[in-house]
């Protein structure tokens, strides 16, 4: 399995396979970060951390439209949140890769759950509210993007007024903000995250991006502003380790890894990309060993079941796939991602009947109204091809 460790929302782990041979050069003694491996790093500009919360006119102007001198802070509070969910007043966008700072997640009305928690948290702010950021403890879950495997993680935040020392409160109001309603559905816990923590995940997120699209020096230059906004972020360790490793670079990739383990000896990220890096170097034994610990791990998971599916359906195998995405149904029946891979696969194998039926269930399940509209198409398609 390959994967790509992602900081919320989308970090990219690459686990591109290749072929082992015996004269690879020994693990050599590196720092972790490797600016002489990209030295035109510098050639490319990351946004600052005001940057990435800056409001342009526009958006300030929506903010203030929201707030009324007459009201109460409660009520500004809920006016502004409410108006940003208004798909008739913004009409946001979830796209789980536009990768965006506020201003223009503002403008271009689409961004993932991180940009528009960032813009969300920079409008707070503006309205002289107190926003605070939560990251998600989510269990493992994939998507797939341009051949390679994604690792979400989420985050959402909570609104509330400033403190004031005039007035006494027993019971401070607050909003908790969440652009995915599935996750707020299940009840995960969460815990609080430094604006600092949230701008190395925008770094990594775009660094992740940069990587998928071969642009290694762009990648170095967000994944180390990443690494120097939050060390502790393990996401960023992973990702840098796969971009040595791309660039042959086994031992600064090695100690890249174990800087992540060393954050967290459970991220099974680094764990699996640790493997690899192993049958790479002919260490096939070690390799073996942590592999088999991962899978052993992940056999609960449905997403590990479902992002196996989408790599055979990648393969042209559709029956491979329909034995994975199966496996994930007995594990939760909950997820449209999974019924829409079932779809998928009988597509391949010529069973409209059924493809259909997946099809319908997945727009049943899905929680956005664009993944109803997107399987919807689908549906009519396949209908009017008959």
């Amino acid at each position: 399995m390959q994967t790509i460790a992602i900081a919320v929302v989308a970090v990219v782990l690459i686990g591109t396979t290749g072929c082992a041979t015996s004269n690879h050069p020994e693990p050599e003694q590196v720092q972790v970060l490797r600016d002489d491996l990209f030295p035109s790093h510098h050639l490319f500009s990351v946004e600052t951390p005001d940057e990435i919360f800056a409001l342009n006119a526009d958006a300030k102007d929506f903010v203030r439209r929201t707030q009324v001198s007459q009201h109460d802070t409660h009520q500004n509070m809920r006016a502004l949140l409410n108006q940003i969910f208004d798909y008739s007043e913004l009409g946001l966008l979830y796209q789980g890769s536009a990768n965006s700072i506020a201003s223009e997640t503002f403008d271009n009305r689409a961004a993932n759950c991180l940009s528009l928690s960032v813009m969300t948290y920079a409008m707070a702010r503006a309205a002289g509210l107190m926003p605070q950021f939560y990251q998600v403890n989510i269990p493992e879950y994939w998507t797939r993007r341009d051949g390679y495997n994604l690792l979400n993680g989420h985050i959402n935040l909570r609104v509330q007024p400033m403190p004031n020392s005039q007035q006494l409160s027993l019971l401070t109001p607050y909003i908790d903000v969440d652009f995915d309603p599935q996750a707020v559905r299940s009840r995960f816990d969460r815990v609080p995250i430094s604006k600092d923590r949230v701008v190395a995940m925008f770094y990594n997120n775009k660094g992740a991006d940069a990587l998928i699209a071969n642009s290694y020096s762009r990648a170095y230059a967000y994944f180390r502003a990443a690494a120097k906004a939050d060390a502790t972020l393990g996401q960023v360790w992973v990702n840098l380790g796969v971009l040595y490793r791309k660039q042959d670079a086994y031992g600064a990739a090695e100690n890249s890894y174990q800087r992540a383990l060393s954050l967290n000896d459970e991220n099974l990220t680094a764990w699996e990309n640790l493997a690899l890096l192993y049958r790479l170097t002919d260490r096939k034994e070690q390799a073996h060993t942590i592999q088999a610990r991962i899978t052993a791990k992940r056999e609960a998971n449905p997403f590990y079941h479902f992002i196996l599916g989408e790599e055979a359906l990648d393969n042209e195998s559709p029956e491979a796939a329909l034995v994975h995405y199966r496996a994930a149904m007995r594990l939760d029946r909950t997820q449209h991602e999974v019924m829409f891979g079932m779809g998928r696969a009988y597509y391949e194998l010529g069973d409209i009947t059924k493809a259909e039926h997946f099809l319908s269930r997945a727009a049943n399940l899905a929680s956005s109204d664009q993944d109803k509209q997107r399987y919807q198409r689908k549906i009519s398609a396949l209908q009017s091809s008959n």
